[in-house]
Formats: structure tokens, sequence, C-alpha cells
């Protein structure tokens, strides 16, 4: 038998149980002792958001798709049971869903209905199954199976019910309260609707609620306003044509004609007599000559003919209301701050991600618009999509500020040990960047970037890009790349602001031309770009940090220190965690950070990675020929004095090895990291060595 999964939440906690589907819809029949579902229908009559929501919570929610079991704080998926959960909404009352539930008992499809626990609405369950009877058994395959599945369902429901179907993002893990329902509808013996299985997810576009409100005449003049809005600029047109015509009323002969005229107006526009009047007092105070105003207005109304017919509103204000009713009515729009680009979906459809905006989508609109008699040209569409009448979206911020609280446990460390290494500051290192990654998401330190990035160095297969990439959750690995050119320095530059984590992968091939840049985009807080065709220079935001990977372990070249590199030699693969709790990993550092938890390295972890990096350092040739031919002279020992110069020109005699300008010109500091004894006079420093 189908297992189900039953979630109960208190104060405190939530429990869930796999429960049996059969035995879960029986006592949907027979109401328990404490009267969950009759209590919270009585307590939604009332306007008390409060005690509504706490006896909402109290009922037990299910979840059909699926059974699931908590591990770690995550959903895991045990079996999955082909089931869709469809909801028609919106009932007038008991009765209108007793109606529906008995005719979607009707079709054979329907394996259960019953009336939901808000008494307003009526579930469906309908099963699926593969052509050869068998279910998917991978969460991935469940997943894509569903959104077929659940397309097909809506399809066909909608096609034979004249009621709406309220669409959800499919999804194994949405369910709905308990219900009580004494005549609730199961048919166990029900035959599972067979469904290929898709190679990913697969949705129909395009799917459009069958019942359309009929609007009056007013709201058709004015789509998209509310009634007393639509009546306000009417009206404010009307008056305004007035005032032209007849001129202000500044003699009380004038106070007739002005009425007369203004009423005339307002009929032709459809403006109900009453509020005309009530338009009409708002402008002058007339209070003790109300009879007389209302009867001349009443009079113009009587003897005039096609109200509405003639609306004192010019045809460019009635086409851009009509364009943001219908830009509202088909579409969602939002501009993303970091890809500066706008994001769009339909709404009534079964695409429920944002996708970008391109001149297809832009030319669709267009036709869409005109198939409804719209009079919308694609330069109408660009003029409303790139305006401030779509929203500001920022996709980092939008997820940071729907955490929930931080159970305590310290999720960030974990993370970090699933690397395995012999360097037992690797975790606190890696909390430390991590805080200061979020920090800078907030925008917490905005003359500061964070420099610091970790670099785990390991052979291939160690899993080094996978574990860089589940750093950032699900949702946010569209701001995620492995993929930057230093070598185009603008493009790299508005890596800063269009991503949230940049991995340098493979490390060491970053060509040694490109290392000053690379400490520069490290450290740099702001991006200031002139965009294409633009004289102006932009300062955005900046949001990226950095992580690195590399198969090598000889790779910093940076002869002056190697701080903003955290250095990690991992002795083994690592530990894919596929169960991790991204909304308590970033709430933990959210709320550390609040909590004044320090998110930069001060100078003494700076030491420390310095210290550990030495072991990673890339000796410059000259640096080794110098190792091989002198070394070091200790106090007081006999040694000569030789200026770098003279230096490097034995080491090239000796070696045969010849060096560049640049290489000369690097090798006093080379010399100077050394810590090597030196006499200074006027011909200029000189090092005290011994010749091997």
């Amino acid at each position: 038998m189908m297992k189900v999964t039953e979630i109960k939440e208190s104060e405190n906690r939530k429990t869930q149980q796999i429960v049996e589907l059969g035995t879960l819809l029986e006592n949907m029949k027979t109401e328990g002792d404490g009267k969950l579902v009759s209590t919270m229908r009585y307590y939604l009559q009332f306007t008390d958001e409060n005690a509504r929501n706490l006896q909402t919570r109290k009922v037990p929610k299910v979840i059909f798709a699926a059974s699931f079991k908590k591990v770690d704080g995550i959903q895991v998926m045990m079996t999955y049971n082909g089931i869709v959960l469809l909801e028609i909404n919106g009932l007038v009352g008991m009765d209108e869903a007793r109606a529906v539930r008995q005719k979607v008992s009707e079709f054979p499809q329907t394996m259960a209905a019953f009336i939901g626990s808000g008494g307003k609405s009526v579930k469906m369950l309908v099963a699926f199954t593969r052509p050869d009877g068998s279910l998917p058994q991978t969460r991935e395959e469940a997943e894509a199976f569903q959104g077929v599945a659940y397309a097909w369902s809506v399809n066909f429901y909608r096609s034979l019910i004249p009621y709406s179907i309220t669409l959800r993002r499919p999804s194994l893990e949405y369910g709905c309260r308990m219900s009580y329902d004494p005549e609730l509808y199961f048919n166990p013996d029900a035959i599972p609707v067979e469904c290929e299985q898709p190679t990913e997810m697969e949705l129909e576009r395009n799917l459009r609620d069958a019942d359309a409100t009929e609007m009056n005449s007013l709201i058709k003049l004015m789509p998209g306003q509310a009634r007393h809005t639509a009546l306000s600029g009417l009206f404010e047109t009307s008056f305004s044509a007035t005032l032209e015509e007849v001129g202000s009323v500044t003699k009380e002969e004038k106070l007739k004609p002005f009425l007369v005229t203004l009423a005339g107006y307002c009929f032709k526009s459809g403006i109900p007599e009453e509020d005309v009047v009530r338009g009409v007092f708002l402008y002058f105070s007339l209070k003790p000559r109300e009879m007389e105003v209302r009867q001349t207005i009443h009079n113009v109304y009587l003897v005039g003919s096609n109200f509405g017919g003639n609306p004192c509103i010019s045809h460019e204000q009635i086409l851009a209301m009509q364009t943001s009713e219908f830009m509202k009515r088909r579409y969602e729009f939002r501009y993303n701050v970091q890809t500066t680009e706008v994001e769009y979906r339909e709404r009534n459809s079964l695409f429920f991600d944002f996708v970008s905006m391109t001149e297809r989508v832009l030319n669709s609109i267009a036709i869409n618009a005109l198939e409804e008699g719209l009079q919308l040209w694609d330069r109408d569409v660009k003029r409303y999509i790139y305006s401030n009448r779509v929203p500001v979206f920022s996709p980092i911020d939008h997820y940071l500020s729907h955490l929930s609280h931080w159970d305590g446990k310290d999720r960030i460390r974990l993370l970090a040990e699933a690397v395995p290494c012999e360097n037992n500051q690797w975790a606190d290192f890696f909390h430390r960047w991590f805080l200061c990654m979020v920090a800078h998401w907030r925008g917490m330190d905005k003359n500061h970037a964070n420099s610091t990035s970790p670099l785990l160095i390991g052979p291939q297969g160690y899993n080094k890009s996978t574990f860089c990439l589940s750093i950032l959750p699900p949702q946010l690995r569209a701001y995620y790349t492995d993929s930057i050119d230093f070598g185009r320095k603008s493009d790299a530059e508005l890596y800063l602001n269009r991503f949230a984590l940049i991995n340098m992968d493979e490390f060491d091939q970053i060509s040694v031309n490109h290392q000053a840049f690379l400490k520069h985009i490290l450290q740099k807080s702001v991006v200031n770009i002139r965009k294409p065709h633009q004289t102006a220079v932009q300062a955005l935001r900046r949001y990226a940090s950095f992580i690195a990977t590399s198969n090598h372990s000889d790779l910093l070249t940076d002869t002056s220190g190697s701080r903003r590199f955290i250095c990690i030699q991992m002795t083994g693969a690592v530990k894919i965690n596929s169960t991790i709790n991204y909304e308590q990993l970033y709430a933990q550092a959210l709320q550390e950070i609040q909590g004044g938890e320090r998110y930069w390295f001060n100078s003494e972890e700076e030491a420390e990675v310095n210290k550990n990096n030495q072991a990673f350092q890339q000796l410059p040739p000259a640096e080794q020929l110098f190792h091989q031919y002198f070394r070091a002279a200790e106090e007081g020992e006999e040694c000569e004095k030789l200026l770098a110069v003279e230096i490097l020109g034995r080491l090239q005699k000796k070696s045969g090895f010849k060096l560049s300008s640049t290489k000369i010109i690097h090798f006093g500091r080379i010399l100077r990291q050394l810590s090597i004894l030196t006499k200074k006079d006027r011909n200029g420093v000189h090092y005290l060595v011994v010749e091997r």
C-alpha cells in the first residue's frame, strides 16, 4: 500500500511520520476528539489573523506524492507514490464544495476527492505510473515525472469541469492540511494514468483559467484600476475639460454653466451620478445648495443619451492603462540587479521560474496583445519593460532575507570538514571566510572586499570543483562560475557584480603576467564600468567572493607574501554531502554576523595563513640559483659584501642561466625576503654572503 507523510506542528517543534494512505483517508471521515478541523473552520470566520493562523498550524499537513524522512533537517525521499494533488479553491461554501466533489469523483482517473480543511475548496488525488507499471526510484527522476503528471492532470480536468484549478509549482513536498469530510470519496482501485518517464522537467505552457470575469464598461475603459481609482481618474479628466471650455468659477453666474458642462462630460465618461455629486463637493463649498447641485446634475443625466459612450479621456491615457493591465494580468516582470537584465514569467502557466527577456519574447508579447485587440507594438512593450514599472529584484538579498532562525548547530565548520586535510586550522579559516562572503553579500563593508580565497590543492578526481559549487544553495547557483579570464580585464571586473562566488579553477594556469591584476581584482570593493555606447561611468556593487582549485602545490609566485590565499593540501577526496541544510547553513552565518562575530581576518590569522602558505610558494629561478651557489652569512662570520647585481652576475656566470631585466629588478626583493645581513654605503646595499 502507498505510504504518505504526515507532518504535525506545535509551538516548539515539528514532527512527522509515515502513514498508510488508506488509513489516513479513512481517518478524515471521522474527526477525532480534538476536532482540529472544525475548530479551524470556526476561527476562519473571524478577522483575527493571529488566531486563524494558530488554529491552522494545529491541523497536520499531508504530503501525498512520497514518503519522507528527516535527515539533519533535510527531507529525504524514501518512496515515491506517483500521486498528484490538485486543488479547486475559492468556492462559495460547503454546498458548492460538495457539488464539485461529486463531479470530480465521477471520473475513473480520480483516486480520491475531499472537501478541503477550510470548507471552501476541493482536493483531488490522481495516481500515475510508467507504462511498465513501475515508478521512479531517485528523487531526480521522481521530480521530472511529477512535473509531467501534474501538467497532464491540469489539462485533463480543466477540459471536463467548469471550475478553475489552482496552479501550483509541481513539487514532491507540496501537500495540504488534513481535512474532515464524512462523505470523502476514495477509490483504491482507480487505474493509474500511464506516463512516459521524461528526461527532464517538461511542462506545458500557456495554460489559462477557463473562467473569465465579466467586467463592466467602466472597468473595461480603465482596466486594472480599482473602481474608486478609475472613477477618480475619469472625473479629473472631465473636470479638466470643463475648466478648459468654461473657465474657472469666479462669479456666481458661472456656476450653473460649469455644473451643466461638467455633468455632461461625466455622463459621457460613464461616471455614476452620485459620484459626480461627491466630486463637486470636494472642489466647491456648496453644501447649503446641495439640492440645487443634485437637481442640476440629475437633469443633465435625464436628458443625456449614450451613457459612457464618449469618455473624456485621451487615447494615450487609455492605451497606457490598458498596457499596464495587460502586462500585470499576463506576465510577471522583475529587473535582476546582478544580471542587469529584465526577467519574466507568464502567469497562469506551468512555468514557475523567471527567465531572461529576449527579442523573441518581446515580439511574442506584442503579438499576444494584438490578439486581444490591444494596439500595442514592440516599441511600446520595450518602453514598459525597461521602465521603473518593473520592480527591482536582488536574488542574494531575497534569499538571505527569507531564511529561518538558526537552530544553533555549527554547519559551516561541518561543511569545511568535508575537505580532508592535515591543517587543523582549516575549519576555522573556512568559517571566517564564509562569514566574510555573506557579510559582503549583505553590503556590510563597502570599503573593503572579501580578498581572501581558499585554495584547494589535490589530484584530479578529488571533487574539488564539486565542493566549490556545493557552497551555494541551488537557488543561487546561477550566480556561480568557474570560468574567468583575467586577460579580459573589463569582463573580469563585471564578474564581480554578476556572480556571488567565482571559482578560479586550475589556479596554477593563471599567467604570471596576470598576477598583479589578480591582486587588484581580489581587493576591489566597487566595480566602476562604462557600458557600451554610454559615456557615464557606473559604480556597481561587488558581490563576488573567490575560491580556487589546483592539481599542483608549487603555485604561489608573489614574493611579497600570500595572505590572500588559504592553501589546503587535501589528503583525500571531498566527502560530498547531498543533504546540506542550506537554510540553516546561511542562517548561522547571518545570525553570527548580526551577533557581532568577526568576519575579517586579523593580523595574527593572516600571519598564520602566510606561514602555512610557505610550503606552496613557487621559488623564482634566481632564488633557487642563489640557494645553490650562496648562503647568508652569519653574524661575525668571514664573508663577502656584494651588491645584488654582483650576486646576480655570478649566478648567471656559474649557471649559464640568462635572467631578464625584470628578474634583476625583483632580485633585491628576493634577497631582502631571505633576511640576509646587509651593509649600506654610498654605492648601495651590500649583502653579506658566503659562496658555496
